[in-house]
């Protein structure tokens, strides 16, 4: 094996090893809705038989089937959806492969390599590799809502890749890959503190509670001599504020810039904050640092 590695550059040492370390644990889904069947990819994410594919592969389905590369076909079972993260956890009706080991979408520079393991056009086992591209896109998805911080890469994908792992080059697995927006660029759901958080509650209750305080949010990095008063080299600036929401109710108002929430410095406001709780956001307005407190209602109940 080492004469063989001596024989590719690095960079195909690199997507060789990931191959090998991450493709066992991709599979195939065939998935069958009343609007017909459907196909994408799944990546095994515990010993014990989750497995981790992307929301819309599994709209309006139950079951699906998952194929291994070892030829293994085992039947799964939609244990969660969750349309505004464009994430799903299934749950296999048997012995699966070896989990992959998960990586911090955080940690990722453009130019870095990726790749991109799935189903794409039916062909199962198959293998991309590519750059990051760009970090902190956003994706509509099918709920109307957007995800934030979105993968940008130039590893090849195609329908059937939706739901299949993008991995680093030490084969840790930073995106879910969940669509193709034209020739050279692909986009993923990554793999960091938030969606680790959305994947646990799917796991552990099959559903994602967000909550809402009833704004629309802009980044904007900070200018110099705020930076040197807060601390903080970003926020978000209030752009809309909801009548009778949350928002509303603590004060905040549009042209407040966010800096941080619960103490901690802020680069987006998450729908995971606590709900029912009292929030403290730290905000400046007309030159001054003010603290308002919100207490966040449940999405749905919105």
């Amino acid at each position: 094996m080492a004469d063989d590695f001596e024989a590719l550059d690095a960079y195909s040492t690199a997507v060789v090893r990931v191959a090998e370390s991450v493709l066992p644990s991709v599979a195939s889904l065939r998935v069958r809705t009343r609007r017909g069947d459907g196909a994408g990819s799944a990546t095994v994410l515990t010993a014990d038989g989750f497995l981790l594919t992307s929301a819309h592969v599994v709209e309006g389905a139950d079951t699906a089937e998952a194929a291994f590369s070892d030829g293994t076909t085992i039947g799964t079972d939609v244990i969660g959806r969750d349309p505004l993260s464009d994430l799903a956890v299934l749950r296999a009706r048997g012995v699966v492969p070896e989990p992959v080991l998960l990586g911090d979408a955080a940690k990722l520079r453009v130019g870095q390599l990726v790749v991109a393991l799935g189903n794409p056009l039916g062909l199962a086992g198959s293998v991309t590799a590519g750059i990051v591209s760009a970090l902190g896109r956003s994706l509509p998805t099918r709920a109307g809502r957007v995800v934030d911080e979105v993968i940008q890469t130039d590893a090849a994908l195609n329908p059937g890749s939706s739901g299949g792992a993008l991995a680093d080059s030490s084969g840790r697995v930073v995106g879910v890959n969940t669509a193709v927006a034209g020739i050279g660029v692909g986009l993923a759901v990554p793999i960091n503190d938030t969606t680790q958080r959305i994947i646990g509650m799917l796991m552990a209750h099959g559903r994602v509670r967000r909550a809402w305080l009833g704004i629309v949010s802009v980044h904007m990095p900070l200018p110099g001599p705020l930076v040197a008063k807060t601390g903080r080299s970003s926020g978000l600036r209030v752009a809309q504020v909801m009548p009778q929401s949350p928002a509303a109710q603590s004060g905040l108002c549009v042209g407040d810039i966010v800096l941080s929430v619960a103490g901690e410095p802020i680069a987006s406001i998450t729908a995971l904050q606590p709900i029912g709780r009292r929030l403290e956001i730290t905000v400046w307005r007309n030159g001054a640092l003010v603290d308002v407190i919100a207490v966040p209602r449940e999405l749905a109940d919105a």
